[in-house]
C-alpha cells in the first residue's frame, strides 16, 4: 500500500514536486523519507514494482528513488517499462543499491534509464541534494510550461480580440454593402402612388427592371402604365381594392401584370393609405413576384389529385382483381371442358377477352399511381427495342413507318421488361392516332449524362403528327383526360407510362408544338450489372401438375371455388380455410402440408405476410406462395421473403409457380420467429 508523506516549512503553500520512493524494504523507505522530509515536497512510497507502475500511471513525479535488488520486478525491469511509457519515458530515475556496485551492474542501470546511482547506505545530505536538485529541475520545467501557456493564452486572446475587431469592422462594412445591393436586387418593389385614379406612379425602386423589363423611370412618366398592362380580366379588381383603401387604410391585390416580352407575370401588390402633414394622400406599397409560388401551387394540387386517384386506384385494384379471377378461372374451366361446342367457346372466349381488357385496365391505373408490382431485371434496352419492334409495326399499322437509331453501344438498365414494352407500344399507338395513321415514328436510345453524375439512358419517340398545345401536353399525362374522340380510347396509355417510369426510378417529358408532331422523352437510370442470359422461347407446354397438399387460405368465396378447382385439376390434395385464424387452427393440427397457398389481404387483423412467418414459425419445412390483386405500401419487399403471383392469374402460371415454389429448399424459421408464433 503506498503512502505520502508531506512537510511544510512556512504558513504558506510553496510549490511542492511530488517524489517517489520504490523499496521492497519498509525500513530503507522510511530512512529515505526522513532524509527528504526536509525538503517540503510530497513523499510517495510503493513496496514493489509493480505498485510504482500503478502510481505513475495516475500521478506525476519529479524524481523516481528505484531501489534495484527486490523480489518479482526488479529495478531493472521496473525502468524498462517506466521508459517504454510515454507518461513517464522523461521522468528522471535514481537508482538506489547495497548489492550491485560493479561496473557492469552500473552501466546495466544508466543503459535502462537512470540517470543516477548512490548506494547503501545513502548518505541523506547527498541523497537530499541530487533529489532537490531534480525536483527543482521538474518544479521549474513545470512553471516554464505554465508561462508558455500563460502567453500563448495571452498572445491567442489578444489575436482574439484582434480578430473580433477586424470581424466587426468588416462585417459593418459588408452589412452597409448588403444593404445597398439587397434594396437593387430583392424582387420586391417599393412604390409610392397617387391615391386617385389612374393611381400614377411616384417612386419605384430599381428592383423593378429585373421583374418587368422597365426602368423606374417609365413608371412615373407614363402614369397609365401601371392598369394599362394589367390582365383585361384583372383590371376591374385591382382598381376596387385600391379605391377601398381610402376606407380600410390597406390594401392587397394579385394580377397578372404583361412585362417588357410580353409574357405576363402574377404579382402580389399591397400596401397602405396615408395622409402626410399637408392633407395629401398617397398610396405605399410593395410589388412581389408570386409567378413561380402560384405555379408550384398548381403543381401541388396536381399531384394531390394525381394521388387521390392513385389512392382510388388501390383500394379497387384489390376487389376488381379478385372478380377478374372468377372471370379469367371460370373461363379457362369451361373452355377446357366444352371445347367441342364452338359457338360455347366463341362466347367464353368473348368473355375472357373482356376480362383480359379488365385485367390491363386495372394494371394501366396501378402503374399510373405507381403501385404495380414491378418485376424488374437487367435488360439491354436497344436490344429489347429492336426486338420489339414487330410487334410496335402490327400495332400501328402500314401506313406508320417505324425508324429506329440505336447505338452499337449497349444500355443495361434495371426495368420490368413487360411493362417497359407495354410502355413503348401505348407511345406508338398514342403517336399513331396522332399521325391519323400516316407518318413517321422515330424511336432512338442513347446515353446520357444524369444531374447527379450517374448513368443513364434517353429513349426518344417521336412522330410527325398534329402535334399538341402547350395546355394538352400540361395534362397529356393525367388519367382519363384524352382528347380523342369518344370509344378511341381510355385515357390511361400515357398514365401507365408516366407511372412505370416514375416507379422505375426515371422521368418521362414531352415537347411539341401544333403542328409539328410531339416527342416524348423516357429518361431511365443505367446500371453496371449484366443481363442473365434467358432461353429461346419455344411451344406452350401442359401446366404441370402434382400431388402434393396444399393449404389453400382466400377470404373471397369465388375465387376460393375458381382456385380449388384449379388446384384439384392439377391433381393437389386440397383443404381450405376462410382466413389466418382458420389456417393456424388446421396447421397446429397433425394433418401435414406441403405448401400454403394464401391471399395477402384478408380480414380478421392478420394479414397473409403474417400468417405465412407464424406458419413456417410452426412448421419450418412449410413452403409458401402468396396471391393478391393489390399489395399496397405495406408489403414493400415482399418478393425478397416469399413468392408471390399476382390475381388474376391463369392456371398454367399458377402450376408453374407453384412447382417452383415446391422445388425450394426449405428454410427452417428463425427462433424469434418461432417464439413469436407460440406466444400466439
Amino acid at each position: 500500500m503506498a503512502s505520502s508523506r508531506r512537510t511544510r516549512t512556512s504558513t504558506a503553500e510553496p510549490l511542492t514536486a511530488r517524489v517517489l520512493i520504490v523499496d521492497d524494504d519498509e525500513r530503507n523507505a522510511f530512512a529515505a523519507s526522513e532524509a527528504l522530509e526536509v525538503l517540503g515536497h510530497e513523499l510517495v512510497v510503493a513496496r514493489s514494482g509493480e505498485e510504482a507502475l500503478r502510481l505513475l500511471l495516475a500521478q506525476e513525479f519529479a524524481v523516481i528513488l528505484l531501489d534495484l535488488h527486490m523480489p518479482g520486478m526488479d529495478g531493472y525491469e521496473t525502468a524498462r517499462l517506466i521508459r517504454e511509457h510515454p507518461r513517464t519515458r522523461d521522468t528522471p530515475i535514481v537508482f538506489v543499491t547495497a548489492v550491485f556496485r560493479d561496473e557492469a551492474h552500473i552501466f546495466q542501470a544508466y543503459s535502462v534509464g537512470a540517470v543516477d546511482v548512490v548506494f547503501k547506505p545513502v548518505d541523506p545530505f547527498i541523497l537530499r541534494s541530487k533529489v532537490a536538485i531534480l525536483a527543482d529541475l521538474h518544479l521549474k520545467t513545470i512553471e516554464v510550461r505554465r508561462q508558455g501557456e500563460e502567453r500563448s493564452a495571452l498572445l491567442e486572446e489578444n489575436a482574439r480580440i484582434s480578430e473580433e475587431k477586424l470581424a466587426a469592422e468588416l462585417a459593418l462594412r459588408t452589412a452597409r454593402e448588403r444593404q445597398d445591393a439587397i434594396l437593387k436586387s430583392l424582387p420586391v418593389v417599393f412604390t409610392a402612388r397617387a391615391s386617385a385614379h389612374p393611381f400614377g406612379a411616384r417612386f419605384v425602386s430599381d428592383s423593378i427592371t429585373p421583374l418587368t423589363g422597365f426602368e423606374p423611370n417609365r413608371f412615373v412618366d407614363e402614369p397609365e402604365i401601371g392598369l394599362g398592362r394589367i390582365h383585361p380580366d384583372d383590371v376591374e379588381g385591382v382598381v376596387n381594392c385600391l379605391m377601398k383603401a381610402a376606407e380600410t387604410g390597406a390594401y392587397a391585390c394579385e394580377y397578372r401584370w404583361m412585362c417588357a416580352d410580353g409574357d405576363y407575370r402574377t404579382f402580389l401588390d399591397q400596401g397602405v393609405w396615408i395622409v402626410d402633414e399637408d392633407g395629401e394622400s398617397q398610396i405605399l406599397g410593395t410589388l412581389l413576384d408570386v409567378t413561380e409560388r402560384r405555379h408550384l401551387e398548381e403543381q401541388l394540387t396536381q399531384a394531390r389529385k394525381m394521388e387521390a386517384v392513385g389512392q382510388l386506384t388501390g383500394g379497387v385494384a384489390h376487389d376488381f382483381n379478385n372478380l377478374l379471377t372468377v372471370v379469367l378461372g371460370n373461363a379457362d374451366i369451361l373452355l377446357r371442358r366444352i371445347e367441342d361446342q364452338p359457338n360455347v367457346v366463341k362466347h367464353l372466349a368473348a368473355i375472357r377477352a373482356a376480362a383480359d381488357k379488365g385485367q390491363t385496365l386495372t394494371r394501366q391505373l396501378l402503374a399510373f399511381s405507381r403501385r404495380q408490382q414491378l418485376n424488374p431485371s437487367v435488360v439491354d434496352l436497344n436490344t429489347l427495342i429492336r426486338n420489339f419492334l414487330p410487334l410496335m409495326k402490327q400495332a400501328v399499322g402500314e401506313g406508320v413507318a417505324i425508324e429506329l437509331e440505336l447505338g452499337a453501344e449497349p444500355l443495361h438498365a434495371f426495368v420490368d421488361p413487360t411493362h417497359l414494352e407495354t410502355a413503348l407500344l401505348n407511345l406508338a399507338v398514342n403517336a399513331r392516332d396522332a399521325m391519323d395513321s400516316d407518318g413517321v415514328l422515330m424511336i432512338s436510345a442513347r446515353r446520357a449524362a444524369g444531374d447527379d453524375g450517374a448513368g443513364c439512358a434517353s429513349i426518344r419517340v417521336s412522330d410527325t403528327g398534329s402535334g399538341m398545345s402547350a395546355e394538352v401536353a400540361d395534362r397529356v399525362f393525367e388519367p382519363f383526360y384524352t382528347t380523342k374522340d369518344i370509344g378511341r380510347g381510355s385515357g390511361l396509355g400515357l398514365s401507365q407510362v408516366y407511372g412505370f417510369v416514375a416507379q422505375s426510378g426515371g422521368a418521362v417529358e414531352v415537347s411539341s408544338t401544333p403542328g409539328e408532331g410531339a416527342v416524348f422523352t423516357l429518361t431511365l437510370p443505367l446500371t453496371a450489372d449484366l443481363p442473365a442470359e434467358v432461353a429461346a422461347p419455344g411451344e406452350a407446354v401442359e401446366a404441370e401438375t402434382g400431388s402434393e397438399r396444399v393449404l389453400i387460405v382466400e377470404d373471397d368465396p369465388a375465387v376460393l371455388s375458381v382456385c380449388l378447382d384449379m388446384l384439384n385439376g392439377l391433381g393437389y390434395q386440397c383443404e381450405v380455410a376462410a382466413d389466418a385464424a382458420g389456417a393456424l387452427h388446421r396447421l397446429g393440427g397433425d394433418q401435414a402440408y406441403d405448401l400454403l397457398f394464401s391471399d395477402v389481404v384478408m380480414p380478421g387483423g392478420l394479414n397473409g405476410i403474417e400468417l405465412a412467418r407464424r406458419a413456417q414459425a410452426m412448421r419450418p419445412g412449410l413452403r409458401v406462395l402468396l396471391t393478391s390483386g393489390y399489395l399496397g405500401d405495406a408489403v414493400q419487399g415482399l418478393s425478397h421473403e416469399f413468392a408471390l403471383i399476382e390475381k388474376p392469374y391463369e392456371r398454367a402460371a399458377l402450376a408453374t409457380q407453384i412447382r417452383r415454389v415446391l422445388a425450394e429448399t426449405p428454410t427452417a424459421a428463425p427462433p424469434r420467429a418461432a417464439m413469436e408464433a407460440s406466444s400466439h
